[in-house]
């Protein structure tokens, strides 16, 4: 804690502000009053009374000509203690990088925390002067951030006799407000900054590990994909082999080529062979120009299930995109398909299969359960949806998270739903000159754009390389959608190879979030065509990564009456989460206006209890934040007393750390703290320079208080005293 203390001790004196005039008259006023009461005295044959009152107006005018001089009473307080020098030392994880350069050549280089030990010894700064008094202060906690300027601002507030502030950092800080903030307070108070700086600017030779990308959970015999990021400040390329391993003894080995000065991203493929919680640890070998060791290896859970996702498919005729895309979804193990046909020949909706529906879901029951609705050649009429089972789609992939996929087709039927509430989902402008779409003798083909080839969606093979040769020799299409371009907002993963308009290649395949739910947009009817020679090889992959991408987040948890999820879904600590809850009532209806809490008790022990508040008016939806704290798993038990049960299930924070070790320091700040104080920055190795300056500082001159004595109130009360003492004599010794 900083703290002074200050005992003052005062030396006083009498001093006059007069002027030539006001002299003069003084001179004229009392040689007057002295004439005047002489010769009244005489005529009274010197009497004892008249004298004394004669006595008293001479007193008194007197007083009145000392009090036109204007005296003052001057008091010069001096404060005992001497004035503080405030020395404030970098104590943060940073300080503990090994950048800083040795005396001798052949000696190892030490941390920055090693380089200004010497200058944590109060003595050093002693040198300035005994009239000097020294407060030291770290700066920042071992397992913290850096916050320069808390303890630049209380240095300022508290310290009353406050000299100069000498800040010991390497300048790296990344909590609270700009350093120039309580530099500027500083200033006000003709206070200046002595930055000592310590570290390298430059970034230490390291391979980083800085992202692994875990999914919350993934489904049994399904191939996860388990993205990672390696950083590198290396200047040349390195081959390493990167490690996985889970927490059942699987280990798995990728190699990598790490680019130079640059960020590297890879991913493994990962079959998990039980259902269970797994941790999943990546790391990186030890190399020898690696100066940072710590930062070579993640961990994150991941949870294995069953997955029974459910998906409707609506089309109005069963064309050929129609059809394969059913059978690839009913042949799926974790996929439940229900199917709507509107077929112009049938007297009814239906099909003669058991995965066909009678019609379309009615109610907001019997429509919660679909994760993924696919809405193909289909429009508002007779015989087809109307306005009112839109809205339900809308509010579907808005409040509870599923997916919605458009599906266009040659009848331009689609066209009707940019005229209701789907059209604020709809990521593309049609054109509405065109409703039937555009065919050609010519097959036309994909081409992905930069988003496409990092997606997840349209990974057909291993490697981004493959993948890239896999799309080109896709088999093509003869009819794409009328589409004009993608609306903002929306993230386009394939455009058309060969056809092009005033705004660039023609998206095809565009995706875009939509409250709480995912809408993707595909804009031809070939995707059937790509089993050519293959059978279900790349159709049947991508249908399925489609299902589980839109489906993904409303089944992070699940219970027999609510579901629960989160984003992000790998979120860090003191990162905003944002919470949902579906919840359903006793009676099975969607739970309105609701009583719902979630209990979140942290690794530590510590229990925040988060009210969600209810969204819409009959989704059930519900929805808080929450910002951990603490890394690590965090229990989530999940209520509301309208509810029939509760659910319980967890989330994990990663434990990313607020200020890490290896960064260049940034010695461009303490340059600003002094630029703007008018003090001085030097290395660390010239902390000479500054003792010199400290040494050389005034000391602050006393502080003076004055009172002014020629209109104080207890002068004009004597002094009307003194004249009504004079008129009372004058009537007592019988005078006028």
């Amino acid at each position: 804690m900083i703290e002074t203390l200050l005992i003052a001790q005062s030396r006083s004196s009498l001093t006059f502000l007069p002027s030539n005039f006001s002299v003069l008259l003084s001179v004229i006023l009392i040689a007057v009053t002295a004439w005047a009461s002489f010769v009244s005295w005489r005529r009274s044959r010197f009497a004892i009374g008249v004298g004394v009152l004669e006595t008293l107006r001479l007193l008194i005018m007197l007083l009145i000509a000392v009090l036109l001089n204007q005296p003052e009473w001057e008091s010069q307080y001096q404060p005992e203690t001497e004035p503080t020098i405030a020395v404030l030392w970098d104590n943060s994880p940073s300080m503990r990088t090994q950048d800083v350069d040795s005396a001798s050549v052949d000696a190892q280089r030490q941390t920055r925390q090693r380089a200004i030990e010497g200058l944590k010894d109060e003595t050093v700064w002693q040198s300035v002067g005994d009239d000097r008094k020294v407060v030291m202060a770290p700066i920042g906690q071992p397992d913290r951030g850096t916050n320069l300027n808390g303890p630049i601002q209380k240095a300022a507030s508290e310290i009353s006799e406050l000299l100069g502030v000498v800040v010991i950092s390497d300048g790296d800080w990344n909590e609270g407000a700009s350093p120039a903030d309580g530099a500027l307070q500083l200033r006000m108070q003709s206070v200046p900054v002595y930055g000592v700086k310590v570290g390298s600017p430059q970034k230490l030779p390291d391979l980083e590990l800085v992202n692994l990308d875990v999914p919350t959970f993934a489904t049994l015999g399904k191939t996860v994909r388990i993205p990672f990021t390696i950083q590198s400040s290396l200047p040349r390329k390195v081959a390493a082999t990167v490690s996985l391993k889970s927490s059942d003894g699987e280990t798995m080995d990728r190699s990598v080529e790490i680019e130079p000065m640059s960020k590297t991203a890879d991913a493994f493929l990962w079959k998990p062979d039980e259902v269970g919680d797994y941790e999943i640890t990546v790391s990186l070998p030890d190399h020898p120009d690696d100066e940072i060791k710590s930062n070579n290896q993640r961990t994150s859970p991941i949870a294995i299930r069953r997955e029974r996702l459910r998906v409707l498919v609506i089309e109005s005729i069963p064309r050929w995109e129609y059809r394969y895309l059913r059978n690839a979804l009913s042949r799926d193990p974790g996929i439940d398909v229900a199917c709507l046909l509107f077929h112009p020949s049938l007297e009814s909706t239906g099909g003669g299969s058991t995965d066909y529906i009678k019609s379309f879901p009615e109610t907001i029951e019997e429509l919660s359960p679909f994760d993924v609705v696919f809405l193909g050649d289909v429009g508002i009429g007779e015989d087809q949806l109307t306005r009112e089972q839109t809205n339900l789609l809308k509010g579907l992939v808005q409040f509870q998270a599923s997916g919605l996929v458009l599906m266009p087709g040659w009848q331009g039927n689609q066209f009707d739903l940019l005229d209701t509430e789907l059209n604020q989902l709809y990521p593309v402008d049609l054109d509405s000159l065109q409703p039937e779409g555009w065919g050609a003798a010519d097959a036309g083909h994909f081409q992905l754009s930069e988003a496409g080839r990092r997606s997840l969606l349209t990974k057909l093979a291993d490697t981004q390389e493959e993948n890239a040769q896999v799309w080109e020799g896709l088999p093509g299409f003869q009819w794409f959608a009328p589409v004009v371009r993608s609306r903002p907002g929306t993230e386009t993963l394939a455009v058309h190879g060969e056809v092009s308009n005033q705004y660039g290649r023609l998206p095809l395949l565009v995706t875009r979030t939509f409250g709480a739910g995912k809408v993707l947009f595909m804009g031809t009817d070939g995707a059937w065509r790509w089993r050519k020679g293959v059978e279900d090889k790349y159709h049947y992959r991508f249908w399925g990564q489609v299902v589980r991408w839109m489906a993904y987040q409303r089944n992070m948890a699940r219970g027999d009456s609510m579901r629960f999820y989160y984003s992000p879904d790998q979120p860090s600590r003191r990162q905003t989460m944002s919470l949902t809850a579906h919840v359903i009532s006793e009676s099975g209806e969607p739970l309105e206006n609701g009583n719902v809490v979630a209990r979140i008790e942290s690794p530590t022990g510590t229990v925040e209890t988060v009210r969600l508040t209810a969204q819409g008016d009959q989704w059930g939806v519900y929805r808080g934040t929450f910002v951990p704290e603490d890394p690590g798993r965090h229990e989530v038990m999940v209520t509301s007393p309208e509810s029939p049960s509760d659910l319980q299930t967890n989330f994990f924070v990663q434990g990313q750390v607020v200020e890490t070790i290896g960064q260049p320091a940034r010695p461009e700040v303490l340059d600003e703290l002094a630029t703007l104080t008018g003090g001085l920055s030097v290395r660390v190795d010239q902390v000479d320079q500054i003792l010199d300056r400290l040494a050389d500082l005034p000391l602050p001159p006393p502080e003076i208080r004055r009172v002014q004595l020629w209109c104080h109130p207890v002068t004009m009360a004597i002094l009307l005293f003194a004249l009504a003492l004079f008129w009372v004599g004058r009537k007592i010794v019988g005078l006028i």
